[in-house]
């Protein structure tokens, strides 16, 4: 065998462990994707949890409110029941919408801002939320390294290859950057 044969073999041999390498980078990226939105999701379950305390709290004050508390709880609900992680993101931001609505209608009741349960739910709940948004924080990061490496050529090759597919991103919708309306 002459230097050619050598040359060919040793370029059939670089780009099989070139795609040996870029196959376990994108299992070990997906991998740790799906572990960040598992974390993610834990924190969810416990505001989900959390949440029926709260409405109850709130309505013994808030009697005609109905409403509001009755959106909180259908989009808890539903947050529970989303399946793909594309639901599960739609339904979060949903339910954090009429979190906030259900906030703001809260202060218009003193009585119920300065009511302990009230009081240790909300920063029960606080606690919670600066978790999720650590948790969505590390998601994205990863999800964003992984949707890169799906993308950029010559990993691009392997990714479609082997059907590796991109991670959604967790965005806040335009009417949760809005500011909260409550009307009485």
């Amino acid at each position: 065998m002459g230097t050619a044969g050598w040359v060919i073999i040793a370029l059939v041999v670089i780009i099989i462990l070139w795609a040996i390498a870029a196959y376990n980078s994108l299992i070990k990226l997906r991998n740790d994707s799906e572990e960040a939105f598992s974390t993610m999701d834990v924190f969810l379950r416990k505001r989900f949890d959390l949440i029926p305390n709260l409405v109850e709290t709130v309505k013994g004050y808030a009697k005609h409110e109905s409403t509001t508390l009755e959106n909180v709880i259908k989009a808890r609900n539903t947050a529970v029941q989303a399946g793909s992680a594309e639901e599960k993101i739609n339904a979060d931001n949903a339910l954090t919408g009429t979190l906030k609505t259900l906030f703001a209608v809260a202060e218009a009741y003193p009585d119920l801002k300065a009511n302990a349960n009230f009081i240790d739910l909300q920063n029960q709940l606080k606690n919670i939320e600066t978790e999720i948004a650590n948790s969505r924080r590390y998601y994205n990061a990863v999800a964003k390294s992984f949707n890169i490496k799906t993308e950029v050529f010559p990993s691009t090759i392997i990714a479609s290859l082997f059907h590796f597919e991109k991670k959604p991103l967790y965005v806040i919708d335009e009417e949760q950057r809005e500011n909260v309306k409550v009307q009485f």
